[in-house]
Protein backbone atom coordinates (compact mmCIF):
# COMPACT_ATOMS: atom_id res chain seq x y z
CA UNK A 1 0.00 0.00 0.00
CA UNK A 2 1.03 3.36 -0.93
CA UNK A 3 -1.24 5.02 0.76
CA UNK A 4 -0.16 6.15 4.54
CA UNK A 5 -2.78 6.59 7.40
CA UNK A 6 -2.85 8.47 10.76
CA UNK A 7 -4.83 5.40 12.53
CA UNK A 8 -4.65 2.61 10.36
CA UNK A 9 -2.09 0.32 9.61
CA UNK A 10 -2.75 -1.40 5.91
CA UNK A 11 -0.76 -4.46 4.59
CA UNK A 12 -2.10 -6.60 1.44
CA UNK A 13 -1.20 -10.19 1.11
CA UNK A 14 -2.84 -13.03 -1.27
CA UNK A 15 -5.79 -11.01 -1.69
CA UNK A 16 -6.70 -10.33 1.41
CA UNK A 17 -6.07 -6.71 2.84
CA UNK A 18 -5.61 -6.18 6.75
CA UNK A 19 -6.42 -3.17 8.43
CA UNK A 20 -4.84 -2.56 12.02
CA UNK A 21 -6.92 0.50 14.10
CA UNK A 22 -4.45 2.32 15.84
CA UNK A 23 -5.80 5.40 17.16
CA UNK A 24 -4.75 5.98 21.09
CA UNK A 25 -5.80 5.88 23.82
CA UNK A 26 -8.48 3.80 23.12
CA UNK A 27 -9.63 3.81 19.57
CA UNK A 28 -12.12 6.83 19.46
CA UNK A 29 -14.22 6.95 16.20
CA UNK A 30 -13.38 10.57 15.49
CA UNK A 31 -12.99 12.26 12.88
CA UNK A 32 -9.15 11.08 12.33
CA UNK A 33 -9.88 7.56 12.12
CA UNK A 34 -13.26 8.26 9.92
CA UNK A 35 -11.39 10.03 7.98
CA UNK A 36 -9.08 7.09 7.54
CA UNK A 37 -11.34 4.69 7.40
CA UNK A 38 -13.60 6.95 4.62
CA UNK A 39 -10.00 6.65 2.92
CA UNK A 40 -9.37 3.38 3.41
CA UNK A 41 -13.05 1.86 1.86
CA UNK A 42 -12.68 4.19 -1.11
CA UNK A 43 -9.25 2.71 -2.19
CA UNK A 44 -10.74 -0.83 -1.73
CA UNK A 45 -13.93 -0.28 -3.69
CA UNK A 46 -12.12 -0.76 -6.70
CA UNK A 47 -9.39 -2.56 -6.11
CA UNK A 48 -10.33 -6.13 -8.10
CA UNK A 49 -7.02 -7.64 -6.62
CA UNK A 50 -8.20 -7.53 -3.45
CA UNK A 51 -10.52 -9.92 -2.44
CA UNK A 52 -11.19 -10.18 1.32
CA UNK A 53 -10.58 -7.30 4.02
CA UNK A 54 -9.70 -8.25 7.80
CA UNK A 55 -10.07 -5.52 10.74
CA UNK A 56 -8.27 -5.76 13.83
CA UNK A 57 -7.42 -3.58 16.39
CA UNK A 58 -3.87 -2.66 17.69
CA UNK A 59 -5.26 -2.31 20.97
CA UNK A 60 -6.51 -5.93 22.47
CA UNK A 61 -8.94 -4.21 24.71
CA UNK A 62 -10.61 -2.12 22.26
CA UNK A 63 -11.70 -2.89 19.08
CA UNK A 64 -13.51 1.26 18.64
CA UNK A 65 -14.66 2.11 22.16
CA UNK A 66 -17.59 4.40 20.92
CA UNK A 67 -18.08 7.61 18.37
CA UNK A 68 -16.31 10.77 19.64
CA UNK A 69 -17.85 12.24 22.27
CA UNK A 70 -16.60 15.37 21.70
CA UNK A 71 -19.69 15.57 18.24
CA UNK A 72 -21.63 17.25 20.75
CA UNK A 73 -19.83 20.11 21.55
CA UNK A 74 -19.15 20.68 17.83
CA UNK A 75 -22.26 19.33 15.46
CA UNK A 76 -21.55 21.67 12.67
CA UNK A 77 -18.38 20.07 12.29
CA UNK A 78 -19.33 16.36 12.82
CA UNK A 79 -21.90 17.14 10.28
CA UNK A 80 -19.01 18.87 7.38
CA UNK A 81 -17.36 15.77 7.09
CA UNK A 82 -17.11 15.18 3.73
CA UNK A 83 -17.61 11.38 3.80
CA UNK A 84 -18.67 8.42 1.00
CA UNK A 85 -19.99 11.07 -0.81
CA UNK A 86 -21.79 8.46 -2.96
CA UNK A 87 -23.84 7.44 -0.26
CA UNK A 88 -27.22 9.54 0.97
CA UNK A 89 -26.63 13.23 1.48
CA UNK A 90 -29.52 12.84 3.96
CA UNK A 91 -27.26 10.69 6.16
CA UNK A 92 -25.25 11.67 9.00
CA UNK A 93 -21.75 10.97 8.27
CA UNK A 94 -20.86 8.45 10.48
CA UNK A 95 -23.80 6.10 8.90
CA UNK A 96 -22.33 7.56 5.35
CA UNK A 97 -19.23 5.59 6.47
CA UNK A 98 -20.68 2.49 7.80
CA UNK A 99 -22.82 2.15 4.28
CA UNK A 100 -20.04 2.65 2.34
CA UNK A 101 -17.67 -0.20 4.01
CA UNK A 102 -21.52 -2.12 4.28
CA UNK A 103 -21.42 -1.55 0.78
CA UNK A 104 -17.30 -2.52 -0.18
CA UNK A 105 -17.28 -5.27 -3.42
CA UNK A 106 -15.08 -7.42 -0.77
CA UNK A 107 -16.26 -9.47 1.84
CA UNK A 108 -15.14 -7.91 5.22
CA UNK A 109 -14.41 -9.67 8.28
CA UNK A 110 -14.04 -7.90 11.51
CA UNK A 111 -11.84 -9.62 14.96
CA UNK A 112 -13.10 -8.87 17.90
CA UNK A 113 -10.84 -8.73 20.67
CA UNK A 114 -11.97 -6.92 23.51
CA UNK A 115 -14.73 -4.09 23.72
CA UNK A 116 -16.75 -2.35 21.22
CA UNK A 117 -19.71 0.32 22.01
CA UNK A 118 -22.10 2.96 20.17
CA UNK A 119 -20.33 3.62 16.74
CA UNK A 120 -17.92 0.95 17.36
CA UNK A 121 -20.32 -1.79 17.79
CA UNK A 122 -21.85 -0.09 14.84
CA UNK A 123 -18.95 0.10 12.61
CA UNK A 124 -18.57 -3.96 13.45
CA UNK A 125 -22.31 -4.35 12.53
CA UNK A 126 -21.82 -2.89 9.20
CA UNK A 127 -19.46 -5.97 8.51
CA UNK A 128 -20.09 -9.06 6.80
CA UNK A 129 -18.96 -11.32 9.29
CA UNK A 130 -17.73 -10.78 13.00
CA UNK A 131 -15.37 -13.34 15.25
CA UNK A 132 -14.81 -12.41 18.81
CA UNK A 133 -12.39 -13.58 21.16
CA UNK A 134 -14.64 -15.56 23.72
CA UNK A 135 -12.93 -14.24 27.12
CA UNK A 136 -12.79 -10.74 27.06
CA UNK A 137 -14.91 -9.31 23.68
CA UNK A 138 -18.00 -7.64 24.39
CA UNK A 139 -20.63 -5.25 22.44
CA UNK A 140 -22.93 -2.44 23.02
CA UNK A 141 -25.17 0.36 22.04
CA UNK A 142 -25.48 2.68 24.92
CA UNK A 143 -26.97 5.17 23.79
CA UNK A 144 -30.22 5.15 24.40
CA UNK A 145 -28.88 5.51 28.49
CA UNK A 146 -27.10 8.93 27.20
CA UNK A 147 -30.21 10.38 26.32
CA UNK A 148 -30.33 9.73 22.47
CA UNK A 149 -30.66 6.42 20.21
CA UNK A 150 -27.67 4.49 18.04
CA UNK A 151 -26.83 7.18 15.23
CA UNK A 152 -24.34 5.35 13.11
CA UNK A 153 -26.62 2.39 11.77
CA UNK A 154 -27.33 0.40 14.75
CA UNK A 155 -30.90 0.68 14.61
CA UNK A 156 -30.96 -0.45 10.85
CA UNK A 157 -28.58 -3.09 11.15
CA UNK A 158 -29.17 -5.26 14.14
CA UNK A 159 -32.86 -6.52 13.05
CA UNK A 160 -31.00 -8.36 10.10
CA UNK A 161 -28.73 -9.90 12.72
CA UNK A 162 -30.31 -10.75 15.78
CA UNK A 163 -33.95 -9.98 14.89
CA UNK A 164 -35.91 -7.35 16.03
CA UNK A 165 -37.01 -8.21 19.63
CA UNK A 166 -33.14 -8.96 20.50
CA UNK A 167 -32.50 -5.90 18.64
CA UNK A 168 -34.90 -3.98 20.98
CA UNK A 169 -33.75 -5.40 24.02
CA UNK A 170 -29.74 -4.78 23.26
CA UNK A 171 -30.25 -1.17 22.51
CA UNK A 172 -32.87 -0.38 25.19
CA UNK A 173 -30.89 -1.61 27.91
CA UNK A 174 -27.87 -0.51 26.78
CA UNK A 175 -26.49 -3.42 28.58
CA UNK A 176 -22.51 -4.74 27.33
CA UNK A 177 -23.13 -8.15 25.64
CA UNK A 178 -20.27 -10.85 26.09
CA UNK A 179 -19.07 -12.52 23.23
CA UNK A 180 -20.38 -15.73 23.90
CA UNK A 181 -24.36 -14.35 24.38
CA UNK A 182 -23.26 -12.48 20.92
CA UNK A 183 -22.67 -15.63 19.28
CA UNK A 184 -25.75 -16.94 20.35
CA UNK A 185 -28.11 -14.39 19.24
CA UNK A 186 -26.56 -13.97 16.18
CA UNK A 187 -24.02 -10.57 16.15
CA UNK A 188 -21.17 -12.35 15.76
CA UNK A 189 -20.51 -15.40 13.57
CA UNK A 190 -18.38 -17.32 16.06
CA UNK A 191 -17.12 -17.08 19.88
CA UNK A 192 -13.64 -18.58 19.73
CA UNK A 193 -10.41 -18.70 22.25
CA UNK A 194 -8.74 -15.64 22.06
CA UNK A 195 -5.41 -17.97 21.23
CA UNK A 196 -7.01 -18.96 18.36
CA UNK A 197 -8.85 -16.00 16.76
CA UNK A 198 -6.05 -15.31 14.26
CA UNK A 199 -6.20 -18.93 12.69
CA UNK A 200 -10.19 -19.25 12.34
CA UNK A 201 -10.27 -15.58 10.64
CA UNK A 202 -6.93 -15.83 8.27
CA UNK A 203 -7.88 -19.29 7.48
CA UNK A 204 -11.78 -18.02 6.37
CA UNK A 205 -10.57 -15.22 4.56
CA UNK A 206 -7.70 -16.83 2.79
CA UNK A 207 -10.20 -19.61 1.70
CA UNK A 208 -12.76 -16.75 0.32
CA UNK A 209 -9.93 -14.89 -1.32
CA UNK A 210 -8.96 -18.71 -3.25
CA UNK A 211 -12.11 -18.49 -4.83
CA UNK A 212 -13.12 -18.16 -8.23
CA UNK A 213 -13.66 -14.44 -9.28
CA UNK A 214 -16.92 -13.14 -8.88
CA UNK A 215 -18.37 -16.05 -6.92
CA UNK A 216 -18.13 -14.17 -3.46
CA UNK A 217 -19.57 -11.28 -4.43
CA UNK A 218 -22.30 -13.33 -6.30
CA UNK A 219 -22.76 -14.99 -3.08
CA UNK A 220 -23.41 -11.73 -0.86
CA UNK A 221 -25.88 -9.91 -3.93
CA UNK A 222 -27.83 -12.96 -3.50
CA UNK A 223 -27.99 -13.20 -0.09
CA UNK A 224 -28.57 -9.73 0.51
CA UNK A 225 -31.62 -10.14 -1.87
CA UNK A 226 -33.55 -12.78 0.04
CA UNK A 227 -33.46 -10.32 2.51
CA UNK A 228 -35.71 -8.02 0.95
CA UNK A 229 -38.26 -11.31 0.06
CA UNK A 230 -37.76 -15.11 -0.55
CA UNK A 231 -38.60 -14.15 -4.82
CA UNK A 232 -36.90 -11.42 -4.91
CA UNK A 233 -33.43 -13.54 -3.56
CA UNK A 234 -34.58 -16.79 -6.04
CA UNK A 235 -34.67 -14.74 -9.35
CA UNK A 236 -31.46 -13.13 -7.92
CA UNK A 237 -29.69 -15.77 -7.08
CA UNK A 238 -30.70 -17.58 -10.22
CA UNK A 239 -29.53 -14.47 -12.35
CA UNK A 240 -26.24 -14.58 -10.67
CA UNK A 241 -25.95 -18.42 -11.22
CA UNK A 242 -26.35 -18.28 -14.72
CA UNK A 243 -23.90 -15.86 -14.92
CA UNK A 244 -21.15 -18.18 -13.03
CA UNK A 245 -22.04 -21.10 -14.66
CA UNK A 246 -21.59 -19.56 -17.79
CA UNK A 247 -17.63 -18.87 -17.01
CA UNK A 248 -15.42 -21.61 -18.35
CA UNK A 249 -14.12 -21.83 -14.64
CA UNK A 250 -17.02 -23.33 -13.53
CA UNK A 251 -16.73 -26.28 -16.13
CA UNK A 252 -13.43 -26.93 -15.05
CA UNK A 253 -14.13 -27.24 -11.70
CA UNK A 254 -16.78 -29.53 -11.92
CA UNK A 255 -14.97 -31.94 -14.30
CA UNK A 256 -11.86 -31.83 -11.87
CA UNK A 257 -14.04 -32.90 -9.09
CA UNK A 258 -15.46 -35.59 -10.85
CA UNK A 259 -12.18 -36.92 -12.11
CA UNK A 260 -11.17 -37.08 -7.89
CA UNK A 261 -13.86 -38.87 -7.23
CA UNK A 262 -17.05 -36.79 -6.78
CA UNK A 263 -20.65 -38.70 -7.57
CA UNK A 264 -18.56 -41.85 -6.45
CA UNK A 265 -19.05 -43.15 -2.42
CA UNK A 266 -15.77 -42.86 -1.41
CA UNK A 267 -15.64 -39.25 -2.57
CA UNK A 268 -18.94 -38.22 -1.61
CA UNK A 269 -17.88 -39.32 2.18
CA UNK A 270 -14.49 -36.62 1.85
CA UNK A 271 -16.21 -33.79 -0.54
CA UNK A 272 -15.07 -31.47 1.68
CA UNK A 273 -11.43 -32.37 1.03
CA UNK A 274 -11.83 -33.33 -2.38
CA UNK A 275 -12.85 -30.02 -3.24
CA UNK A 276 -10.41 -28.45 -0.97
CA UNK A 277 -7.75 -29.65 -3.10
CA UNK A 278 -9.04 -29.27 -6.54
CA UNK A 279 -6.20 -26.05 -6.34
Amino acid sequence: MTDTYSTLKVSISGGVAYAVIDNPPVNVLDAALMTDLDRFAGSMSGNDDVRVIVFDSADPDFFVAHGDMRIADDPESFAALALAPEQDPFLNPMMRLHERIRTLPQITIAKLRGLARGGGAELLSAMDMRFAAREHAGLAQPEDRMGIIPGAGGTAYLPGLVGRARALEIILSGKLIDATTAERIGWVNRAVPGAELDHVVDTLAARIAALAPGVARATVEAVDAAAASTADGLRKANELFGQLFSVPAAGRLGQAALAAGAQTRDGERRFEALIDGLG
